[in-house]
């Protein structure tokens, strides 16, 4: 519900993230649909729309992400929190192999799988984006 953010935070966000999904790294002008506002923590959970809960998301990871904080890892059997844009550094918790995001660590894990980011179309859509030059950022 981007509507209730400030134009000005949205564009803060969108400059912030460089154009890209802050989750799965996507540029906004290769996606289909049109990137938009996040809440790391949501609104319904408490979550404020200030510069520091608001990523830079696709269409795709924003939808799937919803108003989750956590899953649970399939892994462990364990509840995990969600990678956070703001407090995590990607590179820790994901790393590219070839088209595919590989997570590195259980937040990693949780998010790769919730987001679904190694989706068959998503990792097409990387492989295409290589072969270009234009992935990984």
């Amino acid at each position: 519900m981007s509507e209730l953010v400030p134009v000005s935070l949205r564009d803060f966000a969108r400059r912030r993230a460089g154009f890209r999904c802050e989750y799965c790294l996507t540029h906004e002008d290769d996606c289909t649909y049109p990137h938009e506002i996040d809440h790391i923590i949501s609104r319904k959970h408490g979550g404020e729309s200030q510069e520091e809960n608001l990523p830079w998301a696709c269409f795709v990871c924003n939808r799937l992400k919803g108003s989750d904080i956590a899953s649970i890892d399939l892994d462990t059997g364990k509840l995990v929190r969600l990678y956070h844009p703001r407090k995590d550094r990607w590179n820790k918790h994901f790393r590219f192999n070839g088209p595919r995001i590989e997570p590195l660590t259980n937040v990693g894990r949780v998010t790769e799988h919730l987001l679904q980011m190694n989706h068959p179309d998503n990792v097409q859509l990387r492989k295409e984006l290589q072969s270009k030059g234009l992935f990984p950022p």
